[in-house]
């Protein structure tokens, strides 16, 4: 009997032994670190004020350009017209899908020798408009929440909902003391920017007649610069027209 249980135990330490034997260790595979490079940038269109484009037009001996806002000229000037980089909503709503990419903000329409183009920010003109590639824009309608009053020669500024009696001084927003007044389009209704204009000079005001602007221009364009770009078109000579933003730095 005790042979019998060595034998058995002898026959369970081989077995044992045996299984332990083929366990062989797998070194771990180490996974190639796949590194994430972040997209050059270029240094060219380094922002300083948030608020506006990187690059914004400017008009030399009579050809349109682009400059960084360091003032720097970055796309040269060879275009009879330029608008700024913006979306195209003709292009947007292509029925060619294929250019509707170029309808983004990242490209602006440019005119050279009488074509349109969209170019990049690098200047490359990268799609010239075609009349089939045009789409229908969708109207977009904000109706202003304040209006210039005149009484008597002099502009003023009004609440619309609120006003209801022009003898009523305390109903104006801004009682009419301006030679002219010009609400602007942009997308901020309840505090818009108020192109004025007293003693033949012309600045920008807000609905709480605060001077932004100071009135120091021959004239400040009725145009879309404000809503685009959060920028005013001015000249202080009435001939070469730039471009400036709330702090009155021009471009």
């Amino acid at each position: 009997m005790k042979n019998v249980l060595i034998f058995i135990f002898l026959s369970f330490t081989l077995l044992f032994s045996a299984q332990k034997a083929t366990v062989r260790k797998t070194a771990a595979v180490k996974k190639p670190v796949q590194k994430t490079t972040a997209p050059k940038t270029n240094p060219d269109l380094a922002k300083i004020n948030d608020s506006i484009p990187a690059l914004i037009p400017q008009k030399i001996e009579g050809k349109f350009g682009f400059v960084n806002q360091k003032g720097k000229m970055v796309i040269k000037p060879e275009y009879s017209n330029v608008g700024f980089f913006a979306e195209d909503c003709n292009l947007l709503n292509s029925p060619n899908e294929k250019v509707q990419k170029f309808g983004s903000k990242k490209y602006a329409s440019v005119r050279l020798n009488g074509t349109d183009f969209r170019i990049d920010e690098n200047g490359k003109r990268v799609y010239q408009f075609k009349d089939s590639d045009l789409g229908k824009c969708k109207p977009e309608f904000k109706a202003q929440l304040f209006h210039a009053f005149v009484l008597g020669n002099y502009y003023g500024i009004i609440e619309d909902s609120k006003f209801v009696n022009a003898a009523d001084y305390r109903q104006y927003q801004i009682y009419p003391q301006y030679d002219y007044l010009h609400i602007l389009e942009g997308d901020d209704l309840k505090n818009p920017m108020i192109i004025a204009s007293r003693d033949n000079r012309f600045g920008i005001i807000d609905v709480n007649n605060r001077v932004i602007v100071p009135f120091i221009y021959s004239d400040i364009k009725r145009n879309f610069a404000w809503k685009l770009a959060r920028l005013f078109e001015v000249t202080q000579d009435g001939k070469n027209y730039y471009f400036i933003d709330l702090q009155n730095k021009g471009y």
